[in-house]
């Protein structure tokens, strides 16, 4: 939004921690990530797993490692390396819509602490020695593994709890510990990824009955989903009525999903040779809120990142997931911004495409304003390029230009004009992809095409919306040009100039900045085309992401041997600092 320009360049959903002390660098997380690889691929030669002497496995393990978030890396205890396993076999089955949601059912348990010692080493000679001692032989015949991403904080409170009641009332301790030591069970879904899906899955376990005590939610970079939930309240500690009991209640939503579409997925395959007769359009139930709507107390708030006049930006966590949470400040709050807040949501929650920073809600209920997107951990391009004087070789600047013109591709052909595009406004996420972000200004372009009204930022705006003149899409080609510029030189444009002198040049007398005499000829041919004074003179991003695809593919084959030698691949692992 415009109004948080001030100090932290319209940043929109980033979220990378301002103390460098404060967040693993990507390269870190890179060598953390490869630590726990090699960890888990020798302890599963080790134990035999036939699938871990396959030639290929190597690198179908590096691969599923690579598929989700660094945390997973992090977060996964790496002495059950069979569960990392269980977790790429999910993954691989959701793959097949037949098999969605693909889970996975097993016992683990974690020993209550009292005063630093396991229950089973209470000391039996003390009081209640005959109910301590039977305590000790029920955890010592009842050990399990522990959960997949270790005993959290949430799980050892549980088990404080139980010490607790231990010490008040010696007599029922056997009683107690069995309660709370009789095994958990944790449940892993694999399917696709959707919007909701966290809640789908949270009302699937509270209608067989379980509690959930614990949940991991994890995101693929090509589509699906791996939630890993610690759940009690099953009867018993067998699994395999659980597993019968959660197949029943899936059936059970496919069947009202069946009853209320007439058409599965699976059908559809045989649409030729059967006749179904289907709805103009399919009801989708309500429940009387905003799929989009967030309740603020289910969100956790981290370090602030960033602030503004109007508002300020955290890194924090929603069920788990770690977001960005831009919140309006109360006090500052007027109607301009109101409207703006409302054109974000209403924006925000049109698209879905790789390369836009993904939305995940709003609360839109005063005093507490705020919109809720995933946390780009790599920062904004503006920031690498100007506070760590960062520089792109080109063939990671055609990457990153090429993961632009893909989201803004998307936004034009859904009659989005951004209208605030600049290096601030472009996040990196830790899989070194690159996301167009900050839809405070956007807006969906009228009947006519054309759109009055001064907005974005002078630096990177085009001489018709400076001029107040009616403009349409080709205002984001011109700003993408100056972007382009910018990846290149590192500088921000007419830097020496005042945002007022630089609108009133390019204006007036058509400045541009300087190109590079090095720039690759048909890259600074794009810039001059992107920057034409002419908005009609200029390309569409669909021809901008061809040619750039065409440059890249020239560039590609000079630099592939070059590459092959970098020990990590990506764009980060061939920036050069710019000291």
């Amino acid at each position: 939004m415009v109004a948080m320009e001030e100090n932290m360049e319209n940043c929109g959903s980033r979220a990378a921690d301002a103390s460098p002390a404060a967040q693993p660098r990507p390269q870190q997380k890179q060598r953390h990530k490869l630590d726990v690889y090699n960890e888990v691929l020798r302890r599963l030669r080790e134990a035999g797993r036939p699938e871990a002497l396959s030639p290929s496995f190597e690198d179908e393990l590096w691969a599923h490692f690579n598929r989700l978030p660094a945390r997973y890396a992090i977060d996964v205890n790496v002495e059950r390396a069979e569960d990392v396993l269980t977790h790429k076999k999910l993954l691989e089955q959701a793959r097949d819509p037949a098999h969605r949601p693909a889970f996975a059912v097993r016992l683990v348990q974690v020993s209550p602490v009292l005063d630093g010692r396991q229950v089973d080493s209470f000391d039996s000679n003390k009081p209640g020695e005959e109910d301590a001692q039977s305590t000790s032989n029920y955890l010592s015949r009842q050990s399990h593994p522990p959960p997949a991403f270790g005993s959290s904080a949430n799980l050892e409170a549980l088990a404080l709890e139980a010490s607790k009641q231990y010490v008040q009332d010696g007599d029922s301790a056997t009683n107690t510990f069995a309660c709370f030591t009789r095994p958990m069970h944790e449940i892993t879904f694999s399917t696709d990824d959707k919007p909701k899906l966290l809640s789908q899955l949270t009302i699937l376990l509270g209608e067989v009955g379980l509690n959930i005590q614990e949940a991991h939610a994890f995101s693929t970079n090509d589509g699906y989903s791996l939630d890993v939930f610690v759940v009690d309240g099953w009867h018993s500690e067998e699994t395999e009525q659980l597993r019968d009991a959660l197949r029943k209640e899936i059936h059970k939503i496919e069947k009202q999903v069946l009853s209320k579409t007439q058409s599965w997925s699976p059908i559809l395959e045989n649409a030729q040779t059967v006749e179904v007769s289907l709805p103009d359009h399919v009801q989708i139930p309500m429940d009387g809120t905003d799929v989009w709507e967030i309740d603020f107390r289910l969100l956790k708030f981290g370090n602030k990142v960033a602030s503004g006049s109007y508002g300020d930006l955290y890194r924090g966590t929603y069920c788990s997931q770690d977001v960005a949470i831009k919140v309006l400040k109360p006090e500052r709050t007027n109607a301009d911004m109101l409207r703006e807040f409302a054109q974000e949501v209403y924006i925000m929650r049109k698209v879905r495409h790789k390369n836009i920073v993904q939305f995940i809600g709003a609360c839109t209920r005063p005093p507490s304003l705020c919109i809720v997107t995933e946390f780009m951990s790599g920062g904004s391009v503006y920031d690498f390029l100007h506070k760590q004087k960062g520089v792109f070789k080109l063939p990671a600047l055609l990457r990153v230009a090429i993961d632009i013109s893909k989201g803004m591709d998307y936004l034009h052909q859904n009659n989005i004009i951004h209208r605030d595009l600049k290096a601030a406004n472009l996040l990196m996420d830790e899989n070194e992809v690159v996301k167009v972000a900050d839809f405070g200004v956007a807006r969906v372009k009228s009947q006519s095409g054309v759109m009055t009204a001064e907005t974005g930022t002078y630096r990177w705006m085009a001489p018709e919306v400076i001029e107040h003149k009616p403009y349409d899409h080709k205002a984001d080609v011109f700003s993408f040009g100056i972007v382009l510029w910018e990846l290149l030189t590192g500088k921000i444009p007419y830097e020496y100039l005042t945002p007022l002198q630089a609108a009133v040049a390019v204006v007036q007398k058509g400045l541009r900045p300087t190109i590079p005499k090095h720039t690759h000829p048909k890259v600074a041919g794009l810039l001059e085309k992107c920057w034409q004074q002419d908005p009609a003179q200029r390309p569409d991003f669909s021809e901008i992401l061809e040619k750039l695809q065409l440059i890249a593919k020239e560039v590609g084959d000079e630099h592939e041997d070059r590459r092959k030698e970098k020990s990590s691949g990506g764009f980060l692992s061939v920036l050069r600092r710019g000291h």
